[in-house]
């Protein structure tokens, strides 16, 4: 409600105005817009089912007088009679045996309805769910009798998997699959950060997780956040390259590779941090399929290809091909 709205008066004897206010428990309770704050203050009466529901020790404490009630539709439309203003306060659930009441009597065409409005006291903002998977972890982790026990070690073979899994969606092409694997990559992100939570001497959370990263990614694009420029990729990259170099104070632009990787990203990998240095390093001499295929990994960089996703992409043709095999010739 606003503070323009021309909402019937006891006198006019109108049919009246009830609200629904939905809240989200992912914000601070209290934390209100303000035309949550106007309906509120303007009501008539405040209604709330849930005597425990969070806001309400706020709304009390602004002054507003919330009756525990859990109205039915009829009795909605008779408080509103007169041109009463009446404020539902909606629990978790969102109220949907009330609504369905409400929509059942207008559908009737017998009943003087009030008007109706479903009012967002507050909502969600992007990244919100984190939270719940945050709260679900933490529960999982103190309750589950397998997920109490894992340690980093022992999921490690996991992320991979996942990870793994991640890049197929990917390659596929498959979009819900895409949805389903980067969740359980993320997954993977939380459960380890509880995990890390329980460390005797260096603790940290999922909290010192993201604001590592976002520490990193702010310095990292001085373009974006600083005064720095970056007209094309490549100035980013250069950007980025920089920066870390700084950060890392590494002796060698082959620290940091990890060497359990898959051997193909490997060696484009390698060839990529000598390319970017400037670094004219022949690649050594040596008989054997794995001298040639380092040469392809290295050609394969420096021509912008990644020849691990080459390889899978003709991998999964030689797999279509032997199905096709197995099943013979169509009829």
């Amino acid at each position: 409600m606003n503070a323009n709205s021309s909402a019937p008066t006891p006198e006019d004897g109108g049919p009246g105005r009830a609200v629904l206010l939905t809240t989200s428990h992912r914000v601070a309770p209290g934390l209100l817009s303000w035309p949550a704050w106007q309906a509120l203050h303007a009501a008539d009466r405040v209604l709330c089912a849930d005597g425990t529901h969070p806001q309400l020790p706020y709304l009390r404490e602004a002054g507003i007088s919330v009756e525990e009630a859990s109205p039915t539709a009829e009795e909605i439309v008779d408080a509103c009679a007169g041109g009463r203003a009446v404020v539902v306060v909606a629990t978790g659930e969102g109220e949907p045996a009330l609504t369905d009441g409400l929509a059942r009597l207008a559908g009737t065409g017998r009943v003087r309805m009030p008007e109706l409005e479903l009012l967002p006291a507050s909502y969600d903002l992007p990244g919100a769910r984190l939270l719940d998977l945050v709260q679900v972890m933490d529960r999982i982790r103190a309750e589950c009798p397998w997920s109490s026990q894992q340690t980093h070690k022992g999921l490690a073979k996991y992320g991979i998997e996942e990870a793994y899994e991640l890049v197929e969606a990917i390659e596929e092409g498959d979009r819900e699959e895409l949805r389903e694997e980067l969740g359980d990559v993320l997954l993977q992100v939380v459960f380890h950060a509880r995990i890390a939570e329980e460390h005797p001497e260096e603790p940290f959370s999922v909290d010192d997780v993201a604001g590592g990263i976002v520490a990193k990614l702010i310095h990292r694009h001085p373009h974006v956040f600083g005064e720095e420029r970056a007209e094309t990729p490549e100035d980013v990259k250069a950007h980025w390259l920089r920066t870390k170099a700084e950060e890392k104070r590494r002796s060698s632009v082959t620290e940091g590779v990890p060497l359990g990787q898959p051997a193909l990203a490997l060696a484009a990998k390698l060839a990529s941090r000598a390319r970017t240095a400037g670094l004219e390093v022949p690649l050594p001499a040596g008989e054997g399929v794995g001298y040639e295929l380092l040469a392809l990994a290295a050609r394969a960089e420096a021509a912008g290809t990644d020849p691990e996703a080459a390889l899978r992409a003709a991998a999964r043709t030689y797999r279509d091909a032997i199905r096709a095999t197995e099943d013979g010739p169509a009829d």
